[in-house]
């Protein structure tokens, strides 16, 4: 008899990659991981995964399999949540990803109190700064801060999102502030790599005009962006959500160079088949209102 919890395997040893990462998905150790995937093999009599000493790769048969088996655990997870939302409720597995700096500072927070109000849904928060495959990963639903542009997915505005200059004042003393567009492009600036220099865009009038500051330091993450403009390293273009605490204390200081930031959005974005999950409804809705609208990080 073909068993839900061997299918489940199956499907997470497809999206993790691996039979450890599986186990690290699902709470239980390898070898069971293991004994339900050959269980699901000899019942349906097919040879599924070819494993080698490198790596897994999927055979014909397991990647016919694997759509149909990642659409049957959407549908039982559907079901068990309707049957739950009857009863007032949710239940049942939620996968998240997120950016590791807004992660923490306000998507867990916001998810906590989700949590205690649901206990029964099982949320596993994958914090990464890379752009992830929601669909070849396996995840239910990804926050992202700026712009998607994956076709397969349905995006979703949860906040928006001003950016601003900022510097320390130490900064200010070593290399001058900027007043103009033309002045900025002389400094040194902290470049996040996963968009880069082209992401210094700037509104002036109805136009966006690109500015190419000298980089400093490139790096892929937010918070240490903050702190190398608070160590005096250079100039930063960051979201408000990073700055409440350094601007208060006066650390570091907004520099006004007469042409508004370009803005942002915080999103979510889920696949095709969950448009009617009842959970991802309702996380929505949640960070919703506790991001609010404008975003307590900008009241």
């Amino acid at each position: 008899m073909l068993k839900l919890e061997s299918v489940a395997a199956f499907v997470s040893v497809v999206e993790a990659g691996s039979i450890a990462g599986a186990a690290r998905r699902l709470g239980i150790s390898k070898s069971v991981v293991s004994e339900r995937l050959t269980e699901l093999e000899r019942v349906l009599g097919a040879k599924f995964i070819q494993r080698t000493t490198r790596r897994l790769s999927l055979t014909q048969d397991g990647s016919a399999f694997y759509g149909r088996a990642r659409q049957i655990l959407r549908d039982v997870d559907s079901a068990a949540t309707e049957v739950a939302k009857r009863r007032g409720t949710l239940m049942g597995p939620l996968r998240i990803s997120a950016p590791v700096s807004f992660g923490n500072l306000h998507l867990g927070p916001a998810l906590f109190g989700l949590l205690a109000k649901y206990p029964g849904v099982e949320l596993t928060l994958d914090l990464d700064d890379r752009f992830v495959d929601v669909l070849a990963e396996g995840y239910d639903a990804v926050v992202r801060h700026g712009p998607l542009d994956d076709k397969r997915l349905i995006v979703k505005r949860l906040a928006a999102s001003r950016r601003v200059l900022v510097a320390s004042p130490d900064y200010f003393k070593r290399y001058g502030k900027p007043t103009s567009l033309e002045e900025l492009e002389r400094h040194r600036a902290v470049i996040y790599t996963n968009r880069g220099a082209s992401d210094w865009r700037f509104r002036v009038g109805r136009k966006l005009v690109t500015v190419s500051p000298t980089a400093a330091l490139r790096v892929n993450n937010g918070l240490l962006m903050r702190d190398a403009a608070i160590a005096g390293l250079a100039v930063a273009l960051l979201p408000t959500f990073f700055l409440e605490t350094p601007l208060k204390n006066q650390t570091l200081k907004v520099i006004d160079v007469g042409a508004e930031p370009e803005g942002a959005t915080v999103f979510v974005a889920y696949p095709e088949d969950l448009r009617s999950s009842e959970k991802i409804r309702t996380l929505t809705t949640w960070l919703r209102q506790a991001f609010g609208d404008p975003p307590y990080w900008d009241q």
